[in-house]
């Protein structure tokens, strides 16, 4: 007669088994963990190009509202947008056309001037 409490027809996971399960598990959180700081980190740079951009149309916009003629030469400053601290270049340059100056806004994350975060270029007029 067969013991009903030992049937050789069940069976349970082995220790290796589980194990095996539990390094399956580590390794797809691990990968999800990474995947999230990736989506995280990309979100702050494209935050800080957005913001960097936005910093370079103000100073282009700046000598457009004063209809100023700015003197060829670089000047620089500092300046919040978002929450983020940006350093702003421009470079003033005359044109073959002496009615107009070409100037290059380069604007930079705080005080490291390696990587621009946004550069547009446009043209002045000189309409005095």
């Amino acid at each position: 007669m067969r013991d009903p409490t030992h049937s050789s027809g069940s069976r349970g996971f082995t220790l290796v088994e589980v194990l095996v399960a539990l390094v399956i598990i580590a390794i797809a959180l691990a990968a999800a963990s990474r995947t999230s700081q990736m989506a995280t980190d990309s979100t702050f740079i494209v935050k800080q190009r957005l913001a960097a951009g936005w910093v370079a149309e103000n100073r282009l916009a700046r000598h457009r509202a004063v209809r100023d003629w700015p003197d060829p030469g670089t000047s620089s400053g500092e300046e919040t947008m978002g929450g983020l601290n940006f350093t702003w270049q421009e470079n003033v340059t005359n044109t073959p056309n002496v009615a107009f100056r070409r100037i290059e806004v380069k604007i930079f994350s705080g005080q490291d001037q390696n990587y621009s975060y946004a550069t547009l270029v446009s043209y002045i007029a000189n309409t005095k």
